[in-house]
Parts: structure tokens; C-alpha cells; sequence
């Protein structure tokens, strides 16, 4: 099974740009009911970011910063970490397993077709269980 046949696609992600503030970032979250966010790219040649209520903690509590004066690119991680969508499912799960990522973005040729969660792997194991 291929990455792109798991994967959440771009349709339903939520985006930001990366100079949006923090705390519209956290309101996007809350709204939407995700916890994390993609950070659009600057420029066709750009790199997406992933913006996560990990990050958010660590900015701001850690590190004592306001959400209304950080930006979202101040925190993100860019470039977000990536698969291709022809990856096969049990390779992405190794990776993200071995570097301790919860999600990974999902792009081909620079643009961006979804993200995959450890939520999304977990859910065609379950699915694949129930068919025994």
C-alpha cells in the first residue's frame, strides 16, 4: 500500500502563511479541531513547514514568547518533513517511528498532495484487523 492511498489530502488540511501569528494559528487549530497546521510556502521554490501544539508549547512556554508578536515561521519546523506519495505505507511508518515524528507532509515535485499521520497508519491496521 502506498503513502497516497492512506494519506489525509490537501483538501482537508488546514493552511497559514508563515507570517500569520501564533495565536491565529492556535485559533485555526481550535476551529478546525487538528493540532497541527501547514505553513504554506513563500515562493514556488519555497519549502512547507508544519506548525504543532509542540511547537507551540515549546515557543511559548519554554521560551516565554507572546503569540501575538511570533510568527508562525518564528516556530515552524521548515522544511516540514516529507515522503513522497509513492512510498510505500510500511517505510513511512518505519521513519516516522525511528525519528519519533507524529506526521509526516506528503510531496511530489514541490507541491504539496496531503499529510500522513501516525492516526491515518494506525487506522488501516485497524481496518485490515477487522477483516480477519
Amino acid at each position: 500500500m502506498l503513502v497516497e492511498n492512506v494519506m489525509t489530502p490537501t483538501e482537508k488540511l488546514i493552511q497559514t502563511s508563515p507570517m500569520s501569528t501564533v495565536r491565529s494559528a492556535l485559533k485555526l487549530m481550535k476551529e478546525n479541531k487538528v493540532r497541527s497546521v501547514i505553513v504554506e510556502k513563500n515562493d514556488e521554490n519555497g519549502a512547507y513547514g508544519l506548525v504543532t501544539f509542540k511547537n507551540i508549547l515549546q515557543s511559548i512556554v519554554a521560551e516565554d514568547g507572546d503569540i501575538d508578536l511570533l510568527n508562525v515561521y518564528d516556530i515552524a519546523v521548515m522544511p516540514a518533513v516529507s515522503v513522497s506519495g509513492k512510498l510505500a505505507v510500511q517505510y513511512a511508518a518505519k521513519m516516522m517511528v525511528n525519528s519519533s515524528i507524529k506526521r509526516l507532509l506528503v510531496i511530489d515535485n514541490n507541491e504539496l498532495l496531503g499529510i500522513l499521520t501516525m492516526s491515518d497508519i494506525i487506522e488501516v491496521l485497524m481496518e485490515s484487523v477487522e477483516e480477519l
